[in-house]
């Protein structure tokens, strides 16, 4: 496969940087910087949440922060918008399961 390495609108690619979070309990690695819900879905990751009422499963849905589809617990935080959070060296993220565990447990 060839790659437009120099392009003259958007300029020389830069090398990326790959990293390495832990997504609920599997070592998964991705590109620094993008957002999470991309790494997720280039490692086969499809579901994100369950909701609260059904236990129905989600996944990105519209990738621009509009909708509740790809929240998932990233470091202990329930509720974070995987498809516009960087990705990051170490996260530890989790399949979001109704409100959260956080919210659940009554710690929010």
């Amino acid at each position: 496969m060839a790659y437009i390495k120099n392009h003259p609108i958007l300029g020389t690619m830069e090398k990326k940087r790959y990293v390495t979070v832990t997504v609920d309990g599997r070592n998964i690695q991705g590109i620094e910087g993008e957002p999470i819900a991309a790494a997720l879905l280039a490692n086969g990751i499809r579901v994100f949440r369950y909701t609260q009422k059904f236990k129905e499963p989600r996944g990105l849905f519209c990738g621009i922060g509009q909708c509740t589809d790809c929240l998932m617990e990233v470091d202990g935080v329930p509720n974070v918008k995987t498809c516009v959070t960087p990705l990051k060296e170490g996260m530890i993220i989790k399949t979001q399961r109704g409100f959260g565990e956080e919210l659940t447990n009554g710690k929010l």
